[in-house]
């Protein structure tokens, strides 16, 4: 798993590539929180390069998206792959991430 971070004023953009699974799950989670912690409050994570996610890796979006309800923060996810969203169709998580076709409908804030 590859996570390639990009930051504007506004946003910030998280690229995965790769799988995510129980190997790399803390790792995902550790660039996260890094960038919650270096102040971003709205945050863009770009699936496009995601090609697996295990239930470790589900189980760090749903942590991730915790975090950003204090801040009143907004967590987007975008480019799903079809099988990944699939995943996330029959597990239910479509109804509770804000998914996006593609980057830019999700940066209209």
């Amino acid at each position: 798993m590859k996570v390639q971070v990009t930051k504007s004023a506004d946003y910030s953009v998280a690229i995965l590539e790769g799988r995510v699974d129980t190997t790399n799950a803390g790792e995902l989670e550790r660039a996260m929180s890094e960038i919650i912690e270096g102040g971003s409050n709205k945050i863009i994570l770009d699936c496009s390069g995601l090609n697996y996610i295990s239930s470790s890796g589900l189980s760090v979006f749903l942590l991730i998206q915790k975090k950003m309800t204090p801040l009143k923060g907004q967590f987007r996810l975008c480019s799903l792959q079809p099988g990944i969203r699939e995943i996330f169709d029959i597990s239910g998580f479509s109804s509770t991430f804000s998914l996006f076709s593609d980057k830019e409908s999700a940066m209209k804030w």
